[in-house]
């Protein structure tokens, strides 16, 4: 889909963010890189640019609200078309030894900032009646896996959260999916396999090949540009009618 669309992605420095914000800024629309690491949302910014692109970043916490009810004020001139709820971050820990702390923060940054994030930058869309919600899920939304508890009740959290929204934006053309790929090659999932390594006491290459890629019967990790293409389809009129629903992209993994 090509068009002058203005695409607000969270945690848009680096990753999955950083690359669904370079595809759809090469289909003409305009990406504001939220992050919370400034310096790192203008450099990514400034690849775009350099590209051609539209782009500028804004400092955004998703776990603070206050942070996020100001977003539309400083908005105001760029107002949000799309948002792609995209910020994570992960820890691979037993329930016993996983610190209260780091559980709740998990839900912060990735259940309660998209819902509050949505509630923000909704009423612009009604207003103009056209909107997109794209959240970046997880194989760990449909499915569980050990030692990710916080990460899979908040992965699990969107998807009822879709549903409900879904419900209430049916008046207008605002829509909102959420995307669940299987393991995609990440700086995050590059952690996660040192730490599974460990709490599983097997070889990287063995977490690799008997945790990540074993219930694939595809047996790959899925591409950065798999899940961009598949929201800029959802930004699409052909999709406007695909709301509430989740995009599996996992080689086959839940088909068993």
């Amino acid at each position: 889909m090509s068009g002058n669309k203005t695409i607000l992605i969270t945690g848009g420095a680096s990753g999955i963010g950083f690359g669904i914000g370079e595809h759809l800024a090469s289909l003409g629309h305009q990406i504001i890189i939220a992050d919370i690491n400034l310096d790192a949302g203008n450099a990514a910014a400034q690849k775009l640019k350099d590209a051609g692109a539209k782009a500028f970043a804004v400092k955004l916490d998703v776990s603070d609200a206050a942070n996020i009810a100001a977003l539309p004020e400083l908005l105001k001139d760029t107002p949000v078309d799309v948002l792609v709820n995209n910020a994570g971050i992960q820890h691979v820990s037993k329930l016993e030894d996983f610190p209260a702390d780091k559980w709740q923060l998990l839900i912060d940054i990735m259940l309660v900032g998209p819902a509050l994030l949505t509630r923000a930058l909704l009423p612009h869309m009604r207003e103009q009646n056209f909107g997109r919600i794209i959240n970046v899920g997880s194989i760990h939304s449909v499915i569980a896996s050990p030692y990710k508890s916080a990460y899979v009740a908040a992965k699990h959290g969107l998807l009822g959260f879709a549903k409900t929204l879904a419900l209430e934006t049916g008046d207008v053309n605002v829509t909102i999916n959420t995307l669940c790929p299987a393991y995609v090659k990440t700086p995050l999932v590059e952690s996660q396999i040192a730490a599974q390594a460990k709490e599983n006491n097997m070889s990287e290459e063995d977490v690799v090949n008997k945790i990540m890629l074993e219930p694939m019967p595809k047996k790959a990790f899925i591409g950065i540009d798999e899940l961009a293409e598949t929201a800029a389809f959802l930004m699409s009129p052909a999709a406007k009618n695909i709301t509430g629903q989740t995009m599996i992209l996992d080689g086959g993994w839940t088909a068993r």
